[in-house]
């Protein structure tokens, strides 16, 4: 598949987290814990991370919330969001190409970053409030 254009609009954003997200439930290590976490529950996720990516991204403020709370009593380490950032390269890579597609991805990498540092915090101190 030959990388498009940037990503630009919400069909775009649709585009890749569809993408993405059907890779993520087929992946042997995040399937599993993505399924057992969302349940039936997909078109809800997939709308708030379109939401998500679109104020993200095309600054277009649709997203309204705090994406670190749902993620603190999940089983996840360094191996997680290390998969989860190859996905998701792979996938801006594959369908994108661009200042919002590279843009994207340091995103999602400063993210995962965050993600790891915070949840290495909140499990050495368990007795803080999130």
């Amino acid at each position: 598949m030959e990388a498009q254009q940037d990503i630009l609009s919400l069909a775009d954003i649709r585009l890749l987290v569809d993408t993405f997200y059907a890779r993520i439930q087929d992946d042997e290590l995040l399937g599993p814990i993505f399924t057992e976490r969302i349940k039936d529950n997909w078109p809800e996720h997939l709308d708030k991370m379109y939401r998500f990516w679109q104020t993200v991204l095309l600054e277009e403020y649709t997203y309204n919330g705090r994406p670190f709370p749902p993620h603190t009593q999940l089983p996840i380490d360094g191996q997680h969001f290390n998969k989860w950032l190859a996905l998701f390269s792979e996938t801006v890579d594959q369908l994108f190409t661009g200042d919002k597609a590279t843009e994207a991805k340091w995103r999602a990498n400063k993210m995962a970053t965050m993600f790891q540092s915070k949840l290495a915090y909140f499990r050495e101190n368990p007795f803080n409030i999130i």
